[in-house]
This record gives structure tokens, sequence and C-alpha cells, in this order.
């Protein structure tokens, strides 16, 4: 297992680590040609990040420490605005943008935190994919299997976690692109409500579904990194006892086309869960069906994107990925009656769900309906819609409802991971950590 936050939080008061050693460590892993560090970053920050841990530890010496991030090496996801890069957004079409005048609000509370950030992780162009691949800058390889997908959009965030060249990772989240590459690469990650972290200085997808939020090893780094995030006071919330919960898995829409291994792992951990004490009901939600309809056109993704790109893609589309520009175009036939429609849509599907998941802790499902898929699965666009489709179909769900959510490793040892969802209502995310950090060792296969 790799070291957690409060692991080495507490190496590092103790004296036995320093921030320049897992500085040092984190970036010998980015550079080893052996490794992923060239796909998994597009940008590493050497100096900036040595110097960061070299003032980490004489504050450490003075008695200052601004809390459990203090000297950890973390990475940050490639569409966040830091101060004098141009923000790529994992493409080259903005490689002739100007120069952020300013750190993005998560990034500068990271530096507040004491983080060490030590690059800016690859990703799908755009942050318009659940797979991961990425034709400009490489695609980093799945840590279980380097022939497999890393899942996306945060594909180098969560490669750059299982890889041990960063604790913790900034990912971003508009239809599961925390959750998705934090379940297929086996580790944990957290999308929040999407109100309550600031995503300003951050390239968008979707303004009406982005949300930022951890990969990271365990549910308490992801307590952590979130309350820096949002800004909050850094609180791991206590573990909630298990015996009398209540979690539903919906009938409908979300475990269906589940392949063998998705199914199996979970099946096994709602066994684990139901022994300690846990009441897990199949729930007839029939709202979920609802969903492709409602999306059709291409929905708030395309739709929002569309609108951000439109001007960019007339000057530079020709540089755009493939698989990536076509979905973006979506939005182009979206008319402002069917966006107003959508939003309509929403607010109903939210008030009908919330009606009938209210009386349950929380919504659990897998959170990829499939294992990570083989590069050369998704080398062809009938390949790529179809995988992405199927990474995708479960974590939408929580963006679109606007609920807080955590994947959580529910694999054995020699499985490909597999990752299981606790979903939660609207603003309930300390209660979703809570109970994940209950949940997580009991799933565990």
């Amino acid at each position: 297992m790799n070291p957690t936050i409060l692991q080495l939080a507490a190496e590092l008061a103790a004296g036995r680590t320093s921030s320049r050693k897992l500085t040092d460590e984190a970036l010998a892993r980015v550079a080893d040609p052996k490794g992923e560090g060239q796909r998994a970053f597009i940008k590493v920050y050497r100096q900036q990040a040595i110097a960061a841990a070299d003032a980490s530890d004489a504050l450490r010496k003075a008695g200052l420490v601004a809390g459990p991030l203090a000297g950890i090496p973390v990475s940050i996801k490639n569409l966040c605005d830091v101060a004098g890069d141009t923000t790529l957004a994992g493409s080259k079409a903005l490689e002739d943008a100007a120069p952020a005048k300013q750190d993005a609000p998560v990034v500068a509370r990271l530096r507040a935190a004491g983080a060490v950030i030590v690059g800016s992780t690859n990703m799908s162009e755009f942050a318009f994919s659940g797979v991961g691949a990425n034709p400009h800058y490489g695609t980093p390889g799945n840590p279980a299997d380097r022939k497999r997908a890393p899942g996306g959009s945060s594909s180098g965030a969560a490669v750059s976690v299982a890889d041990r060249m960063a604790v913790a990772a900034l990912g971003t989240d508009t239809g599961g692109s925390v959750r998705i590459p934090a379940a297929v690469c086996g580790i944990t990650g957290f999308k929040p409500t999407a109100r309550r972290v600031p995503i300003d200085g951050v390239v968008p997808l979707s303004t009406s579904l982005d949300s930022i939020g951890p990969l990271a090893n365990s549910v308490e780094c992801c307590a952590i990194v979130d309350a820096v995030f949002a800004g909050e006071p850094i609180a791991v919330p206590e573990a909630a006892p298990l015996a009398g919960l209540r979690f539903a898995i919906p009938r409908q829409f979300v475990m269906a086309e589940l392949d063998a291994t998705v199914a199996k792992a979970f099946e096994r951990a709602c066994r684990a869960l139901s022994a300690k004490g846990v009441k897990i009901e199949q729930l007839d939600l029939p709202q979920l069906d609802e969903l492709p309809a409602i999306n059709v056109k291409g929905g708030f993704a395309a739709s929002e994107a569309y609108a951000w790109h439109h001007k960019l893609i007339a000057r530079r589309g020709n540089l755009y990925d493939p698989m990536v520009h076509p979905r973006i175009m979506r939005g182009k036939e979206m008319t402002a009656a069917d966006y107003i429609d959508l939003l309509a849509a929403r607010s109903d599907l939210q008030k009908r769900v919330s009606a009938v998941t209210a009386n349950y802790d929380a919504v659990i499902m897998p959170t990829c309906a499939i294992v990570a898929p083989t590069q050369d699965e998704v080398s062809t666009p009938d390949g790529f819609t179809r995988k992405n489709m199927l990474l995708l179909r479960n974590t939408t769900v929580g963006n679109f409802l606007d609920r807080c959510a955590i994947s959580l490793p529910c694999h054995a040892a020699g499985e490909l991971p597999v990752g299981f969802m606790l979903m939660g209502e609207a603003m309930a995310d300390k209660r979703v950590l809570a109970m994940a950090r209950s949940v997580a060792p009991v799933v565990r296969g």
C-alpha cells in the first residue's frame, strides 16, 4: 500500500523523513525513463518543488507547520492556471494563449496548505473523455496493466498517485473524471458537491457540472485535500458505524452491462458490508432511465463546451484531438430552447430522485461498468465511443443530480482494479466521507 498523507505527516513530525527527501523521491520517479512520468506529466516543476520542499523543512525546524499537507508532494491537473504558465488543458490548441496572471484558487490553496506541487498532469484533451487517451502528450499506462487505458479525464492525476510520483492529486470531475481513473487505477477518488469548491482559473468543460476533487491513497487523504480545496478547516470526519446504515442499489440504468470482474467484485463487497450490519436494498429508480433522452442532444457538456470553444475551434480546430472535436461540435446544433429545456429537466429529475433516495444513507453502485479497456480497444472511433460510454455511465448520474460521491477500491489481489461508489445527497459530503472511512476497509477484496 502506498503511504497516506497522515502517515507521512507523522514521519515528518517525528523527523524520520523530510519534505526534501519525499520530493526528491517523487521527482526521481517522474524522471525515471522506465516509468510513466513523461506521459503522466505535461509539465514538471522540478526547481520550484525542490525550493518549496527546502522551505517547508526550514519552516518545520522553526516550529511552523501549516497542516497535514505541509511538505507533501502533490500533482495538479493541466487545466489549472499556474501564474506565469500557459494553461494547455491537455491540448496543442492553446499553445499560443497568454500565460496565466495568477494561480487558480485551488492551486493557491494547496500552496497555502504547504503542499509541494511537483507538476501538472496529463489528461484527456479539454477533459472531454472518460478513457484518458491523449494523442498530443501520450497516454500514461494503467498501473495495473500498462497496456490498458488509465481512465480519464484525470489520467495523469491517477497514475501520479498510484505510481508514487505524488501523494495526492488535484483532479476535476464533470462526468466522472476523478472517480473513473481512481476506480480503474485502484485508488480513491472523491467528487464533492460542485458548489463547495471554486472553479475559477480552471479551463471549463461544463460550468453546470464541473467539480474539483482529490485522487489519493485513502479516504482520509481525500478528506484532507477536499477541505483544502473548499477553503474549510482541515478535519477528517469520524468514521460512521456501519451497523444500521441503509444503502440502496438502483435496479435501473447503473447495473446493466457489467463485465464479469466488476460484477463479481461489487457483489463480494456488498456481501461483506451486509455481514457488518449494513442494510442493502434493491431500489426501483426508473427516473435514471430518462437520462439518455434528456441528454440526447449532447447535454450540458456539449452545449457549454461549444460556447467556450467555438472561437478557438474556428482558429485552431485542426489541432484538436479527433476523438474530442466531434463531441464538442454536437453543442453547435443545440438551441437556446434546448438548453433551457435541459435546465428544467435537470431540476425536475433532481427533485424526483431525491424524494426517493433521501430515505437512504447512500446510493451504491460500481463506479464503472467495466474494467480499464486496453489501449488497442479504444484506438478506433467505434471502440472509443463504446468503452467511453460504459466508463462514464454510472458516474455521470452524480454530476447531473448535483451529488457528492466517492470511489473506493473493491478488487482482490490479482484482479484488475474495480471501484465501489457511494453517492450521497447534495452537500452531504462530510457524511459520505465519514461512511467511506468505514466502508473502505470492508470492501477491499
